[in-house]
C-alpha cells in the first residue's frame, strides 16, 4: 500500500511538477515521501523516523510542530486568518513590537513579507530609495534567492547565467576579504549585502572583526550595511543573531526561515527610523497582498516569545561546540574523506575531500535515518542545522552514523 502512494506521488510529480525531481531523488537512492514530523524527527509514509539535521535549511530551530507555537496559530485561526488590507492590523503590530525588541541596535521598523527572498527584494528597494544610488556589492558564493534581484546579489553563475541580464549595478567581491571590497565600494555605492556567515556558500565563518570592517566602510562611503540574517539569525549560531559577534548593528537587517517557528512562513526586512522615512512619507512605494498577514503574525509572535523564554536553556552554544568536537575526532579518523569541520552555534559544515563524496554520504546518511543536505553552492560541504533540541546524546548517535556511513564509503571506493 505505501510502495503504491510513492508511486502514486512520483507520477504527480513527474506529470505536474518536474520529473526531474523523483529522478534525482532515485539517482541519490533517497527517493521517499515524508508523511508527519515531530520535534527533532521527520517520518516518511512507511513510518520510518529519520533525526533532522537539515532543520529545513534553518525553519525549525525550535523543533516540528512546536506545541506552544501551534496552539497561539490556532487561537487566531478562530478569530482571523487573513486580513482585509484595510484595517489595521493587530497581530502585524504586537509582532513588529517584538521584532523590534530583539533586533540589534536602534532598528525598529519592519515590512513583513513572505520569504527571504522577498526581503531581500525590500532591502534592495529600501538601500537605493534612502540613498538615491544604484550601486549594489554582494559577495562571491553568497546567497540571497532566486527572485530577480537577490538574484542579482545571490554570488554564483550556475543559478545566474541561465537568466543574464539581470539588474544591472550589482558587483561582488570575495567573501572576508576587505582588500578587494575596498577596491570597489565608492561614493556611488547604495548598500553592501553580506551574510555573517555564509550558508549556502559553504557554512564559511569569516574572521573576527571583518563585519566590523564592512560597516566602517558604508560609513565611509555613506551607504548602508544589509546583513542577510535569514538563515544566521534566530538563534541558529548561539546568538540571536550572528552580527552580535562583533556587536555589529546593520543599518538593515533580514530575518525569514525561523522566524514563524516552523509552523507559518514569514520574513521581514527591517531598518532605523531614519532610514525608514522614505517610506513613512509615502506607504504604498512597497506592499504585499499576503506579508504581515495575521496568521503569519501569530506564528512570529509565538516564535519570538518562546525564545526568549526558553532559548538560554536550549543551549545551542555548548551544543554546537560539543557536535563541532564529535566531528572533529571523526574526522582525525577520516581524514581522507573529511577536509574541514567549521561552523558556530548549531550551523556547521562538514567539507568533504571531493564532491561525488558529498552525494555517497548523504544518501548513506539517510539510509540509516538521518537527514541531511549539501550547501547549494558548495556540494561538498554537507550543512548541519538541527533543531535546538537535539541533545548530546541524539549528537553521539548522529556521530556514530556519520562513522557507519563513512564506512561503507570506504568498502565502496576500495
Amino acid at each position: 500500500m505505501d510502495n503504491f502512494i510513492c508511486d502514486e506521488i512520483v507520477e504527480k510529480y513527474k506529470k505536474y511538477i518536474n520529473p526531474s525531481l523523483p529522478k534525482l531523488l532515485y539517482f541519490m537512492n533517497i527517493l521517499k515521501v515524508e508523511d508527519k514530523s515531530d520535534g527533532l524527527y521527520i517520518y516518511d509514509i512507511n513510518n520510518k523516523p529519520y533525526i533532522d539535521c537539515l532543520g529545513g535549511y534553518g525553519v525549525f530551530n525550535f523543533g516540528h510542530r512546536n506545541s506552544f507555537i501551534i496552539d497561539e496559530v490556532k487561537k487566531q485561526l478562530d478569530l482571523m486568518p487573513m486580513g482585509s488590507k484595510v484595517f489595521l492590523n493587530r497581530p502585524l503590530a504586537e509582532f513588529s513590537n517584538l521584532l523590534a525588541e530583539i533586533l540589534p541596535g536602534d532598528i525598529k521598523y519592519s515590512f513583513v513579507v513572505n520569504s527571504g527572498a522577498e526581503a531581500v527584494e525590500g532591502a534592495l528597494k529600501l538601500a537605493k530609495l534612502y540613498t538615491g544610488k544604484s550601486k549594489i556589492i554582494a559577495m562571491l558564493n553568497g546567497f540571497h534567492g532566486k527572485t530577480l534581484g537577490a538574484l542579482s546579489a545571490t554570488g554564483r553563475e550556475l543559478y545566474r547565467n541561465p537568466f543574464k541580464p539581470l539588474l544591472q549595478d550589482f558587483f561582488h567581491v570575495p567573501f572576508n576579504d576587505i582588500e578587494s571590497l575596498c577596491k570597489i565600494v565608492d561614493k556611488d555605492t547604495a548598500a553592501i549585502i553580506v551574510e555573517p556567515i555564509q550558508g549556502e556558500g559553504g557554512i564559511i565563518v569569516p574572521d573576527t572583526g571583518y563585519l566590523n570592517k564592512v560597516k566602517q566602510l558604508c560609513e565611509e562611503y555613506n551607504c548602508l550595511l544589509i546583513c542577510d540574517e535569514i538563515q544566521t539569525g534566530m538563534g541558529r549560531t548561539g546568538k540571536f543573531f550572528a552580527v552580535n559577534y562583533d556587536e555589529v548593528v546593520p543599518d538593515i537587517i533580514l530575518t525569514a526561515k525561523a522566524l514563524g517557528g516552523g509552523i507559518m512562513p514569514i520574513g521581514a526586512f527591517s531598518s532605523t527610523k531614519e532610514i525608514w522615512n522614505s517610506f513613512i512619507e509615502s506607504p504604498f512605494l512597497h506592499t504585499s497582498t499576503f506579508g504581515g498577514n495575521p496568521l503569519a503574525c501569530s506564528a512570529g509572535i509565538a516564535t519570538i516569545t518562546f525564545m526568549q523564554r526558553e532559548y538560554e536553556n536550549l543551549r545551542v552554544g555548548k551544543k554546537g561546540k560539543y557536535f563541532i568536537s564529535q566531528l572533529e575526532q571523526l574526522k582525525s579518523t577520516y581524514p581522507h574523506l573529511i577536509k574541514e569541520i567549521r561552523g558556530r552555534g548549531l550551523m556547521i559544515g562538514v567539507e568533504l575531500i571531493k564532491e561525488e563524496i558529498g552525494g555517497l554520504t548523504i544518501a548513506e546518511l539517510i539510509k540509516r535515518g538521518v537527514l541531511v543536505a549539501y550547501t547549494l553552492n558548495n556540494p561538498k560541504v554537507i550543512r548541519l542545522e538541527p533543531p535546538f533540541i537535539i541533545t548530546e546524546k541524539e549528537i553521539d548517535q548522529v556521530i556514530n552514523i556519520f562513522a557507519e556511513a563513512f564506512q561503507s564509503i570506504e568498502k565502496f571506493m576500495e
